[in-house]
């Protein structure tokens, strides 16, 4: 039964849930968000529209047509060398087994991978806050000024960072993807770790950034504990860190990655019920320390010769990958995994326990690992898919993405951004400026000439594994650049033997083991050249000398 009037509008007032509770089962409401429209007047616009004859019913299988459900999996620490799925190609663009990838079982990212295209250069931020408001914002951390980790409790900008950077985080009424969704008539829910704002501010509680749903998002990055049996952290000498909203499984032995598993599908197999597109921001805690082992797990690794944290790790991997696969299993549960594009990525480089800061080891063949200006600090994993492919389904006609595909063509963080929001027809307000680029193209599995392949990390802080540095690549060429050459890091090292500039051509050595800065100096220039207009483009803060000046880059 088609009743064709002329346009739905609503998802506010009480007269709502009158005229819903009468429309037969096979039909569905459009909603589009009224949040700000009072309930008095909402119910006035709604009887008018009734004796106008104005509303607009859509059979069900229509309306989940019309919009597709976008889920972004989120995995912190997790970097690109961290899965069984090879992401590393060879020079034909084959993706290429490594060591690492016979050493973790992650059979759901396989499963995802073979539905859809995995990006081999991808890139986020080296450390976790600046990558989780970028994929909020579309903008790169030099612009939107949250460039470290946010400490909860103190301003972390170091010693010689600069002092007003963005340590508050996102504050409500910034524009936000969730918040821009919403606008178009998704039900955004967030689930896990935030991390947008310290504790006791705004950004602390994703509700005030778009979300409709929070479970498990506060101020810290760290959980107090993944073991219900302590309670999440709660009663703890972690409990500032303890994870909300789960005391329903306190005392019980459901690992962390389980239980908001658990609650994502209740609140996703609520919303599709409902017959509204839904946003799932699903950012797992897990792979974030404390390296707790994940008893469901533990056994496949028993035997191994690596150390205890290193096959922690690995079991929070596995735990991960399955829930991965039980939200899958889900959406086909309800009925919905045609409708539904599946982003997975990490939000930084590998923290897996294994081996030094900057040399090949827990990303191995890349260099570095979470924190450090090399590779293996901030290329990630990520794969985009339909959770069921079916080429006749009008939203996959939309977005045609190939099934098995490797792309090749650099991306970021940033991007997720306008490719979301141009998918589902939504509108980037005109005041406020975007770095990232809109993916459709690349998701395709085609290539997207008008793409810029280059990728700006900025990290005016220290210590850390990596300090007070700008990494910038432009297509095959990298040049790093350090603002203190002789600060040392969290580990009590000096950085790159106290070089200034570092210069990588990661064609011809993809594992940055040859410094070309020295022999290539009119390369080294040109990057340089581009690295500091970029920084100017967007608007940088830098860090300072000791007697408190600003600390621009300097041509060689």
């Amino acid at each position: 039964m088609n009743i064709h009037l002329s346009y739905v509008v609503f998802s506010g007032g009480s007269l709502l849930q009158t005229v819903y509770s009468s429309v037969p089962h096979n039909l569905s409401i459009k909603y589009f968000p009224t949040h700000n429209i009072p309930n008095q007047l909402m119910n006035r616009i709604l009887i008018t529209l009734l004796l106008l004859g104005t509303i607009h019913f859509l059979p069900a299988a229509a309306a989940q047509s019309e919009q597709p459900n976008i889920i972004v999996f989120l995995v912190d620490d997790m970097g690109v060398m961290d899965t069984s799925v090879p992401f590393l190609t060879d020079k034909n663009g084959k993706p290429e087994r490594h060591p690492l990838n016979d050493w973790y079982r992650t059979p759901n990212m396989e499963r995802l991978a073979d539905r859809g295209i995995r990006f081999n250069n991808f890139y986020a931020m080296s450390v976790c806050s600046p990558t989780r408001i970028s994929i909020m914002t579309g903008q790169n951390s030099s612009r939107h000024h949250a460039t470290n980790w946010i400490n909860p409790w103190g301003n972390n900008a170091g010693d010689l960072g600069p002092a007003d950077w963005r340590w508050e985080g996102l504050k409500e009424g910034d524009i936000t993807l969730p918040g821009q969704l919403r606008k178009n008539g998704y039900r955004t829910i967030h689930v896990g770790k935030a991390h947008f704002g310290p504790e006791e501010t705004e950004g602390a509680e994703p509700l005030n950034l778009g979300f409709d749903v929070n479970i498990g998002g506060a101020s810290f990055g760290a959980p107090g504990s993944y073991y219900a049996e302590k309670n999440y952290g709660r009663g703890t000498n972690r409990d500032r860190s303890a994870v909300p909203h789960l005391d329903q499984y306190h005392g019980t032995d459901t690992f962390l990655s389980e239980a908001l598993t658990i609650e994502a599908k209740k609140v996703v197999a609520e919303t599709v019920k409902s017959d509204q597109p839904f946003y799932l921001y699903f950012s797992h805690y897990a792979v974030h320390a404390p390296f707790e082992s994940d008893p469901r797990f533990a056994a496949n690794y028993a035997n191994s010769d690596k150390p205890d944290n290193a096959k922690a790790f690995a079991t929070l991997i596995e735990g991960m990958d399955k829930s991965l696969g039980d939200m899958l299993d889900q959406l086909d549960k309800l009925g919905v995994a045609e409708n539904t594009l599946v982003i997975f990525l990490g939000d930084n480089g590998s923290d897996a326990p294994l081996g030094q800061q900057h040399e090949v080891a827990c990303a191995a063949p890349l260099r570095g690992k979470k924190g450090a200006h090399y590779e293996g600090g901030m290329r990630v994993p990520f794969i985009a898919a339909w959770a069921s492919p079916n080429s006749s389904n009008p939203c996959q006609k939309r977005l045609s993405i190939p099934a098995g595909q490797t792309q090749s063509q650099l991306a970021a963080v940033y991007d997720l951004y306008p490719t979301i929001l141009d998918f589902v027809g939504g509108k980037n307000p005109k005041k406020h400026t975007l770095d990232g680029t809109n993916l459709a193209t690349l998701l395709k599995g085609k290539p997207d000439p008008n793409y810029d392949e280059t990728f700006l990390m900025h990290y005016p802080h220290g210590p850390h594994r990596s300090s007070y540095f700008t990494t910038y690549r432009d297509e095959d060429w990298k040049v790093i650049y350090h603002s203190h050459p002789n600060a040392k890091t969290s580990g009590n090292h000096i950085q790159s033997g106290g070089a200034r500039y570092q210069l990588f051509n990661l064609s011809q050595d993809p594992y940055e083991q040859t410094d070309l800065a020295k022999t290539s100096p009119e390369q080294l220039s040109r990057m340089m050249r581009s690295l500091i207009e970029t920084l100017d483009d967007q608007d940088a803060q830098y860090p300072i000398d000791e007697n408190g000046n600003e600390l621009r880059p300097q041509l060689p």
